[in-house]
């Protein structure tokens, strides 16, 4: 090896060193593509020099480092003529065809290229022939390099040889430093992202609440921000409200949450608790145009609203856990008038000196009694309902009923059921509840306990007459809302006993339905033929359980008399139950 020789090998490894240096350096990836074009015009003696890379949607080939060509050169062929990828290696630009087949592309004289739409830039460039290289990595082709020169020139095989080594070194350079960027750009992201997260957080433990961290979010997306929850109620709003779609959707999710997507025209983020959705956040725009670092700060925010709202639960079922207590008591005989009662009363924002109605609502499904779950939830929306009244009503669960003490603001027979119709829509609507039943009790001050018996009581009778599923006053129940309230089963077990006992004592004894035959008939008209349909039964089975009902009790139920008696009896006995209940359920 020459001494000529000896200085070119001396010079192309220091170049490689170079290249690596910049990478282990930690140079970022613009840096490093213009230190590739650069040594390799040093190195080969060209002109002009540049590195080519696809775009984002890999449709063209955009000049991303360059040595030798101007700054106006490359912003006009990017934005105006950047090279077009086809399809196949068979046509198009140099840079094209040496992308598409993996192999270098020369041309000797521009001019004679046809169609070779960059002929007027490289006039003004000054070039005449250039040489593409494709930039080679173990996944695949990821740009080109290309050389240029002012003249017209024949590239040999030495030359080209020369590049493809050249553009080799700097294929592993350009992908080192692309890991290096993502990563840099993924550290920062994370680092940003924990300091947005850091902010909300700390609005949140300020007291900031939920109108805080919207306003906290609206600041770092620059766009209006609403939260609203599952009742479609809104929570808070930052920078004007965007319209949103009349079907919010919410429900439970399958996978925790959190997930940013689009819905209509908005960007949505499910705020989840105990794997529902409890709330979300909404912003105008198109998920696909956030950028990354606005999409973790999206994310983050539906987690702290979580907390915050998590916070806010926790707060509400201790409150609502000491309402519960104070009832209990005060339906355990407590004197509300009493002082110690009262300061319990008023630290929760009610007034037991007033009257109070006494409203007690039981919510079905199918049919039945609805489980705990669905209980707690129209509880929910009972106390959603008396949060916006004032006085503020007292509400809370009762063994398997809730009750609600409902301060009186007006007079008259009729004045408790708009607040018991107010109540049952409410609870109708929670998840889980099929129908509801509500009981209200005359005004009471004091006599709190007796007022629940007697609404409570209300409810079985209601249940006997087929009146469920609907609001019930003492007046609805005619001569059985006065009985209710003498409040002494004892007495009415007897009186019912006297003509109705030997029925009950057979159908206990003989799993028999007698009783039931009997207030079918009575409320069919006694008719046999419509009271066997109702009981899906022959009509001469009906006659036979009625002849029996007659040696049982004595009653000639052809008898008007006998009828108001049974039927008197029938009303005496359903009082008794529903006070035997309201008794036993205190």
């Amino acid at each position: 090896m020459d001494g000529g020789d000896a200085m070119e090998l001396r010079s192309w490894l220091a170049a490689v060193s170079a290249l690596t240096a910049a990478v282990n350096a930690g140079r970022g990836l613009r840096d490093v593509l213009d230190l590739v074009a650069a040594t390799a015009r040093e190195l080969l003696g060209l002109d002009f020099c540049g590195v080519l890379v696809p775009d984002p949607a890999e449709r063209n080939l955009v000049i991303a480092g360059w040595s030798g060509l101007t700054e106006d050169y490359v912003a006009r062929v990017n934005s105006d003529r950047p090279v077009r990828l086809e399809a196949d290696a068979s046509g198009g630009a140099p840079s094209s065809r040496a992308y598409r087949s993996g192999r270098p592309c020369a041309v000797a004289d521009i001019s004679l290229e046809p169609d070779f739409i960059w002929g007027g830039v490289a006039r003004e460039q000054g070039y005449r022939s250039m040489l593409s290289v494709p930039l080679v990595t173990a996944s695949g082709v990821i740009g080109t390099l290309n050389s240029y020169r002012s003249a017209v020139h024949e590239f040999g095989p030495e030359e080209i040889d020369r590049l493809q080594l050249l553009a080799e070194h700097a294929a592993l350079a350009i992908t080192s430093a692309r890991v290096l960027d993502d990563l840099r750009d993924q550290r920062d992201l994370v680092m940003r992202s924990e300091k947005i997260h850091e902010r909300l957080l700390r609005v949140a433990v300020r007291a900031g609440g939920v109108e805080g961290i919207a306003g906290a979010l609206h600041d770092l997306l620059g766009a209006p921000v609403l939260v609203r929850d599952v009742r479609g109620e809104v929570l808070a709003q930052a920078g004007g409200p965007p319209d949103l779609p009349a079907d919010a959707g919410y429900g439970r999710r399958a996978d925790g949450g959190g997930l940013v997507r689009e819905q209509g025209p908005h960007v949505v983020a499910d705020v989840v608790l105990e794997g529902e959705v409890a709330a979300r956040v909404w912003v105008p725009g198109r998920a696909g145009e956030l950028a990354p670092l606005d999409r973790r700060a999206l994310e983050h925010a539906s987690i702290v609203l979580s907390l915050e709202l998590l916070r806010r639960r926790t707060a509400l079922e201790v409150e609502q856990n000491l309402r519960g207590d104070l009832l209990a008591d005060l339906l355990a005989g407590a004197d509300p008038m009493s002082p110690s009662v009262r300061d319990r009363a008023g630290l929760l924002g009610h007034d037991l000196v007033r009257d109070h109605l006494t409203l007690v609502a039981q919510v079905t499904t199918g049919g039945g009694p609805a489980p705990a779950g669905a209980v707690q939830r129209a509880l929910t929306e009972a106390v959603a309902l008396a949060s916006g009244v004032r006085p503020r009503p007292l509400v809370a669960v009762h063994r398997d009923v809730i009750v609600a003490l409902w301060p009186v603001v007006a007079t008259g027979p009729a004045a408790g059921r708009p607040a018991a119709d107010a109540l049952r829509r409410s609870v109708r609507s929670a998840r889980g509840v099929d129908d509801a039943t509500v009981a209200v009790s005359d005004p009471a001050q004091r006599d709190l306990l007796n007022a629940y018996r007697t609404a409570r009581g209300a409810l079985t009778v209601a249940g006997h007459a087929g009146r469920s599923g609907s609001t019930i006053t003492l007046d609805d129940l005619g001569v059985a809302g006065l009985l209710l309230q003498l409040g002494d089963p004892v007495r009415l077990r007897a009186y019912a006993d006297r003509t109705l006992g030997a029925l009950l004592r057979y159908d206990h004894d003989h799993g028999a339905a007698l009783l039931r035959t009997l207030r079918t008939y009575l409320d069919s008209g006694m008719d046999r033929h419509l009271t066997a349909r109702a009981l899906t039964l022959h009509p001469n089975t009906v006659s036979q359980r009625l002849r029996r009902i007659e040696a049982l009790t004595g009653l000639d139920l052809r008898s008007s008399q006998a009828v108001v008696d049974a039927r008197a009896a029938l009303i005496v006995l359903d009082v008794a139950e529903g006070t035997d209940a309201a008794h036993d359920r205190v």
